[in-house]
């Protein structure tokens, strides 16, 4: 029989990954609505907004935002109805499945692939 041990997590992180298909095309060649998106999915994974970047390419869009935690960043493509999320935060008081979903619901999304990954030290 192998004896369990529970291991101390030093460093915690979750990495929230996605694609979001059938958007609101309008909403994703929005700028100032993007902008704003990446805003309120920060507060609502409990995040510390630090900075947000916006870069218009062609039709779409891709928004950075630093979070004291790491980051969020949002890459659309209007003319597929069709966007990238990507959310990773350091920190047990985050919640980045929930700025995920946020984002995912900002957009209208019908159709949403989701992957998480726990990116932890452990001793």
């Amino acid at each position: 029989m192998v004896a369990l041990t529970s291991r101390k997590v030093l460093v915690y992180g979750k990495h929230v990954v996605g694609n979001l298909y059938d958007c609101n095309d309008s909403k994703l060649s929005d700028v100032a609505f993007l902008l704003n998106v990446v805003r309120h999915a920060a507060r609502e994974g409990n995040m510390t907004l630090l900075d947000v970047k916006t870069w218009k390419i062609g039709l779409g869009v891709s928004v950075v935002g630093i979070v004291l935690e790491s980051h969020i960043s949002i890459h659309t493509w209007p003319e597929y109805r069709f966007a990238t999320v990507d959310v990773y935060s350091c920190g047990a008081h985050t919640n980045p499945e929930k700025a995920f979903e946020y984002i995912a619901c900002s957009l209208e999304a019908r159709r949403v692939e989701k992957r998480v990954m726990m990116r932890n030290y452990e001793e």
